[in-house]
């Protein structure tokens, strides 16, 4: 078995775009997948993620974002292929903006004006004038940012596996990593369930909700949550294509619904909820949308979009995030064992960042540091710790 300078373990957005960032610095670089890529469970194997700079009073973020967004363009144009669309980012209030408690919208329409950007705050008559399938009696206000829009993210995921093999990272697919192999204080293989082992002078894992499994010592630190989407068909699509509706967000930090418009390949409209999630074993426990979340999902379309109420639901799944307690990424070198990096704590919010990632990872990975790796290095959280972000609905 060939040993590999660069082991990097899980293709998900952490992983792909590690592994890219690491070969094209010269290293031989091996990936280790459990299954096909994208990985049909995966975190960033769905058929869209938001890519949005709103981050409320978390400039960092929105620092970052910015930086993505060029990266996202260039993709498309390397790629020769729409992977990012940018539609703009609808944020709906339901409280009048003067009653003070949209912190996370007015915050991020501040933040936006600051960089010289140029988002638009909408009142009733505006808003139901530009995207007349939003009920304004629930949603008097909202603030539009037509510097955003959304990722195809599955085939994303799919496009940057298939260019790193053209760089020369060698993947294995169908190869389920079960634990680390040390040697004198260093990891120096890593062994599968299906039997093999891979032999690398460094390994990054990047194994999202299965990094803790992988890494005990972290567990303390991290939560494994399911988050239920729904995908909506439409009798109405005209109504939800761009520009008549877009990538939104409904009193989001209230409430954690957001969504999509009418998607270009599949046809339909895509609602999550980015909020507490239930916890789950990424093994043991079905990834199921209940009868309640649906009842919940329901009730919301009938408030808010009346005209898709009785659409059908066509696909569920429940998204597993790696969370963080913080709410921050992961990303740095184990303080106790050498030739090992851990990548992960994507807390529902990495897919948006994934051209910056790659070159973040491989920095660390390689012993430097990244101007975005400070906030996301090794850390002691506890039971007091608090997640931060502002969009993320959390109960009070």
């Amino acid at each position: 078995m060939k040993r590999y300078d660069f082991l990097v373990v899980g293709a998900g957005i952490f992983g792909i775009t590690a592994a890219i960032e690491l070969r094209k610095r010269g290293h031989t670089v091996g990936v280790l997948n459990p299954d096909t890529i994208p990985h049909p469970l995966a975190a960033s194997t769905d058929i869209s993620k938001v890519v949005r700079m709103e981050y409320g009073a978390d400039q960092e973020y929105m620092d970052m974002v910015e930086d993505c967004i060029g990266g996202w363009h260039a993709w498309n144009e390397q790629f020769g292929d729409r992977l990012y669309h940018e539609v703009g980012f609808l944020m709906l209030c339901r409280q009048p903006v003067s009653a003070g408690l949209n912190d996370f919208e007015t915050a991020s329409y501040k933040n936006l004006l600051l960089k010289g950007y140029q988002p638009e705050h909408l009142n009733a008559e505006a808003l139901q004038r530009r995207f007349p399938v939003v009920n304004t009696d629930i949603y008097p206000e909202a603030f539009f940012n037509p510097k955003a829009g959304f990722a195809e993210s599955g085939r994303v995921v799919q496009t940057l596996a298939g260019y790193a093999v053209q760089l020369g990272v060698t993947v294995h697919e169908g190869q389920t990593a079960i634990s680390l192999e040390q040697s004198g204080g260093r990891v120096i293989a890593v062994n599968t369930r299906e039997g093999n082992r891979f032999e690398a002078g460094h390994t990054v894992v990047c194994a999202g909700a299965y990094t803790p499994y992988l890494i005990p010592e972290i567990m303390a630190n991290m939560r494994i949550t399911g988050h239920p989407v729904f995908h909506l068909k439409p009798g109405k699509p005209e109504l939800f294509q761009s520009p008549q509706f877009t990538v939104f967000t409904a009193d989001i930090s209230n409430s954690g619904w957001y969504g999509f418009p009418l998607h270009p390949r599949e046809g339909v409209v895509k609602i999550a909820n980015h909020g507490v999630g239930v916890e789950l074993h990424p093994e043991r426990d079905e990834r199921i949308v209940t009868e309640q979340d649906t009842n919940q999902f329901r009730q919301f379309l009938r408030e808010s979009f009346p005209v898709l109420a009785n659409d059908p639901i066509v696909f569920t799944r429940r998204c597993l995030y790696n969370d963080t307690l913080d709410g921050h990424f992961w990303i740095d070198n184990h303080p106790g064992t050498g030739a090992l990096t851990v990548a992960a704590g994507g807390s529902g919010h990495a897919l948006k960042m994934a051209p910056v990632l790659g070159d973040m990872i491989a920095t660390v990975a390689e012993g430097g540091t990244h101007k975005w790796s400070t906030r996301h290095r090794w850390r002691e959280l506890g039971a007091y710790t608090k997640q931060v972000e502002a969009a993320r609905f959390k109960v009070q």
